[in-house]
């Protein structure tokens, strides 16, 4: 197996990683690698889909002026002016 260099720190996490799970360091790392591809994969998943639905929501005209919508989000937000 080839072997990959982790900071001190990283090394420390991931057998504590494993330890808790009663894993050898490979499967635990192969484990939290796969945890988190798949929630990258699913952010990016559900990005795209916010983006078609706003590029239908501007297609059918679903929109409002650019004014409207900052203020709104600088309302919700309680940004000073």
């Amino acid at each position: 197996m080839e072997m990959i260099p982790l900071k001190p720190a990283r090394k420390a996490q991931l057998e504590a990683y494993a330890r808790s799970r009663g894993q050898d360091l490979a499967t635990a790392l192969d484990h939290a690698l796969a945890t988190y591809f798949e929630w990258e994969q699913q952010e990016c998943r559900e990005a795209l889909k916010g983006i078609r639905k706003g590029y239908e929501d501007m297609k059918a005209g679903r929109t409002e002026p650019a004014e409207e919508a900052f203020e709104a989000l600088r309302v919700k937000h309680r940004i000073p002016r």
